[in-house]
């Protein structure tokens, strides 16, 4: 029998507690850390890698895709979606610059109801959805990187250069937090078993580099909108789900996730969901939460842990 594929993320989660190299981060939390890890999820039947050994919002990790897809950058939009994962770095730069002790809460329907607040204290700088779709080059001309490689993948599928980044060195200064999730790269293969010379390519794979991953709290949210966007994009091009492929860079255990980690290792994983979109838009622009129907999905309850802002 083969080995479920969430172990590929317990097996890592167990490594760091081990062996990880303790040091201090950015945040000042504190980390157990590793260097250079790969996790290569089967998506060709349906599956859907959400993990099972603790709850996954899914819902709540596709809509933040479905964001980065708009091109905003502001947190209004996604907190009249009830997606509340981005709120913990403006408002720190809130309090900071004012001194002002307001509540999450408060500074959340701050953002909702007053615009112009949400103008000046709201928006993340030039964050991932602003990169993907509307980099900016050094004449001043935009340029749609996601769009280009849907078309790639129409015309010339075997191509070598399908891949979008978020990386813009130029811009690193003005976000509120430099891209995890970096790079995206697409890969178009023919099917198992079919005549290559007669058949197309019908299989579509994603890789993505993560250069930093928080594995308690941030992979299974990025690996879940990753499956997101490689169904989405392979309806897009006419092309099935074949495998998505993670690549982290330095992968970290936060020191105060230690009970965390823990809790996941005496689980035992459960199947696999699956995800259905129960339709097909006409550009990647449009699809919504409700076009994702995810079904079979029973995890272990959900587990507190902070997040190192």
């Amino acid at each position: 029998m083969a080995r479920h594929p969430e172990y590929q993320y317990l097996d890592l989660v167990e490594h760091l507690l081990e062996k990880g190299d303790r040091r201090i981060d950015r945040t000042g939390v504190g980390t157990l850390s590793t260097f250079g890890a790969m996790m290569r999820f089967d998506l060709s039947d349906g599956t859907f890698p959400a993990y099972t050994t603790k709850r996954v919002f899914w819902k709540t990790a596709v809509k933040e895709m479905l964001w980065f897809l708009t091109g905003q950058t502001n947190i209004q939009s996604l907190l009249k979606d009830n997606v509340r994962i981005w709120t913990d770095w403006p408002l720190d730069k809130y309090r900071k610059a004012t001194g002002e002790e307001i509540s999450q809460e408060a500074f959340e329907d701050r953002i909702m109801a007053d615009d112009e607040f949400a103008s000046k204290w709201g928006d993340l700088g030039p964050v991932y959805g602003k990169q993907w779709r509307r980099w900016v080059d050094s004449t001043g001309k935009e340029h749609d990187q996601l769009s280009t490689v849907i078309e790639l993948l129409k015309s010339n599928p075997a191509s070598r250069r399908m891949l979008f980044h978020a990386w813009n060195v130029g811009e690193l200064d003005q976000m509120a937090l430099s891209p995890c999730h970096m790079t995206y790269q697409f890969y178009a293969s023919h099917i198992e078993g079919e005549q290559r010379d007669q058949k197309p390519f019908a299989k579509l794979s994603l890789m993505v580099y993560q250069r930093s991953c928080d594995i308690g709290l941030g992979n299974p949210f990025n690996v879940a909108q990753e499956a997101a966007l490689l169904h989405m994009v392979a309806q897009q091009v006419d092309m099935v789900p074949g495998e998505l492929v993670w690549i982290g860079g330095d992968v970290h255990l936060y020191l105060n996730h230690i009970n965390l980690a823990k809790t996941l290792l005496s689980r035992q994983p459960r199947p696999f969901p699956r995800l259905r979109l129960t339709r097909r838009p006409d550009s990647i622009d449009e699809y919504k939460i409700e076009d994702f129907d995810v079904s079979g999905y029973d995890p272990y309850p959900a587990i507190e842990a902070p997040v190192a802002v």
